[in-house]
């Protein structure tokens, strides 16, 4: 007489996969704990650091520098001459601002750099400075007090308004490049100054 079996067990079946909205979700979770760890690392970072790995690289960092430049003559700061830029290259322009300033007054550095160049062109004294990223001011026509190679820091004396040039004693032409191009000085300087008003004598 046969024998009967009970029936097999089915095999057990696998696992069910996560639902979508519970796998969706812990993607999510995953992503923002990943940013909350990138900003605080950057948020430890000393202050310098921090604002290098902010900043957007390439011109615009050099557009917008952390602390404006101070301007090459001191107070109170006429323009009579303002920054045209040129078509092309070689087009008529004014590659710089015009800033009044009497003969001998006191020049500075407008930012900290090194000398590139203070020597006379074409009969006229010119001081360039080399501030780094591709940026490169000059001021003229200057007697200069420092020489090419010198360390300056903003605001420190690199010579006197002196004559020959266009301003010829009168004005100081202060311009700015950035790899080769001229730009407006106005965008390293955070803007024209409040003018100051002197009572007129009787």
């Amino acid at each position: 007489m046969p024998v009967s079996r009970p029936p097999a067990a089915p095999p057990a079946a696998p696992p069910a996969a996560p639902p979508r909205r519970r796998r969706v979700a812990i993607a999510v979770v995953a992503s923002a704990l990943l940013l909350a760890a990138a900003v605080a690392a950057a948020w430890l970072m000393p202050t310098a650091a921090r604002a290098d790995a902010v900043r957007p690289a390439g011109p615009a960092e050099v557009l917008a520098p952390l602390v404006p430049w101070v301007w090459p003559v001191g107070p109170p700061v006429v323009v009579v001459a303002p920054f045209r830029a040129p078509a092309t290259p070689y087009s008529a322009g004014h590659r710089g601002i015009d800033v009044a300033a009497a003969s001998g007054a006191v020049v500075v550095a407008p930012a900290s750099g090194l000398v590139r160049f203070a020597g006379a062109v074409a009969g006229r004294g010119v001081v360039s400075i080399d501030h780094g990223g591709g940026v490169v001011s000059a001021i003229e026509p200057v007697a200069a007090t420092v020489a090419a190679g010198a360390a300056v820091a903003p605001g420190e004396v690199i010579g006197t308004v002196a004559s020959g040039g266009h301003c010829d004693a009168v004005c100081v032409h202060f311009g700015v490049r950035i790899d080769g191009e001229y730009v407006s000085p106005f965008l390293f300087l955070g803007g024209l100054p409040r003018a100051v008003l002197l009572p007129m004598g009787r």
